[in-house]
């Protein structure tokens, strides 16, 4: 059994203080709010939500939970504090920490005193860097050292309202960024009975992936909305048509795609993306976020160029013209974008593509070739060494086995990575560049 206090009464905190007693800990509400804190030390939730009220007063009968306005107090009689404090969002869009940060400095003012290890868990929404700014301000206060006396854990919920009990006791995964081993020991102990996977992170991936994930879950229901919007203009059932969509589990529904890396190209997500939004604008359907896609596929690109603007190098070398590795399809490649693009900036370029190279050789698709590069087939060379040596900046839009050591061997050459090679001896050397990792 763990003695856990929890900072914030209201739709987490008092979910969690639920689910906490369920799973058998001893929990310390606590909040300036009276009100609330009165609730909570009579057993009864601070809010309407599906199974929480049997489960609050299980663990209260059970002698589970109490309540405190006084942090020295919640601190004192637990080893553990889960910040659950609210993070709206200010004018600017950004969350606001006030309320957090005043919590943390309550907290710290009570490690000050405490001889034992205390772990502060931060379950808020946080930005990144919450995290660090905890740990800096509670040694400053408390005169304690991270790592020895305290630890700052960031652990995101995933909780649904209206679900939220279930999810908690049934949670997808548990994510928990941590610098201390000790604490995440703790921790991973403290959530051992839910069953579900326990991911270690950085602290700043367990403070973003919450952003993350709901940013998708909103576009998830823009995106079926849209969709939903474009059938019902055409007479078609939208629930047949993303019920069909969601049995795809090998792309759709799946980990295919999500992948930070280049743009995208092809003879199909392009004219297939054109071809919905053409369906949409003709039938007066506005659809914001499909017809954002390719603008945003586009920025990508840029973003690329910008890059290469910024190492300042004269001459480039690209290694993959293609839209993707294994074939000879130039349809939309992104890559031939990127090379049309480093020209226009003034710089020299080598390219090399394998795939390009035997199709040259054994003349497939020649005809295709001369009529849509002809002015980049002078520029390809027939050794991917070649490109290294006659330029100043690589960039990697296929992955190729011979890159990592071309890598190593050539230290005074810029390798530009779009892909990732995943390499971890590469991607630790100076010359080396992720472009969005």
């Amino acid at each position: 059994m763990a003695s856990i206090s929890v900072f914030g009464l209201g739709y987490v905190g008092c979910v969690g203080i639920a689910c906490l007693a369920k799973l058998g800990h001893k929990v310390v509400g606590c909040d300036v709010d009276e009100s609330k804190v009165r609730r909570i030390a009579k057993g009864l939730p601070t809010i309407v939500e599906r199974d929480v009220d049997e489960v609050m007063l299980e663990g209260f009968k059970a002698g589970l939970i109490s309540a405190t306005t006084s942090p020295m107090e919640a601190v004192s009689k637990t080893n553990i504090s889960f910040l659950c404090v609210g993070t709206p969002n200010a004018p600017d869009g950004r969350l606001d920490t006030t309320y957090l940060m005043s919590a943390v400095k309550s907290i710290a003012e009570a490690i000050r005193s405490k001889s034992t290890f205390h772990i502060v868990v931060i379950r808020s929404t946080v930005p990144p860097g919450t995290n660090a700014a905890a740990i800096e301000l509670i040694e400053k206060i408390s005169g304690k050292r991270e790592g020895v006396n305290f630890a700052v854990a960031s652990n995101p919920e995933f909780l649904r309202e209206g679900m939220a009990v279930a999810d908690y006791l049934n949670p997808p995964l548990t994510v928990i960024g941590c610098e201390s081993r000790r604490a995440l020991d703790t921790l991973r102990n403290l959530y051992s009975t839910l069953g579900s996977e326990i991911v270690e992170v950085e602290p700043k991936v367990a403070e973003i992936i919450k952003f993350v994930n709901n940013s998708y879950h909103a576009l998830k229901v823009t995106f079926g909305n849209e969709i939903g919007a474009i059938c019902k203009k055409l007479d078609i059932d939208s629930h047949s048509v993303m019920n069909l969509f969601c049995k795809d589990t090998q792309l759709n529904i799946s980990p295919y795609y999500f992948k930070p890396g280049f743009a995208y190209g092809g003879s199909c997500l392009p004219k297939d993306l054109r071809g919905l939004n053409f369906l949409a604008e003709s039938n007066q359907v506005d659809v914001p976020v499909l017809s954002s896609i390719e603008n945003s596929n586009n920025e990508h690109i840029k973003r690329v160029l910008n890059r290469v603007q910024e190492i300042g190098v004269r001459s480039v070398g690209i290694i993959g013209l293609t839209f993707k590795a294994g074939t000879d399809d130039l349809r939309n490649s992104a890559a031939i974008r990127l090379a049309e693009g480093v020209l226009g900036k003034g710089c020299s370029l080598s390219i090399y593509d394998r795939y390009l190279n035997i199709a040259r050789e054994t003349e497939t698709n020649l005809r295709e070739l001369n009529k849509r590069i002809p002015h980049l087939l002078p520029l390809l060379v027939k050794d991917v060494e070649d490109v290294v040596e006659s330029t100043s900046l690589v960039i990697i839009t296929v992955r190729n086995p011979e890159i990592p050591e071309l890598v190593r061997k050539y230290p005074e050459i810029h390798f530009l990575d779009l892909v990732r090679m995943k390499d971890p001896s590469v991607e630790t050397l100076p010359n080396y560049e992720g472009f969005c990792w």
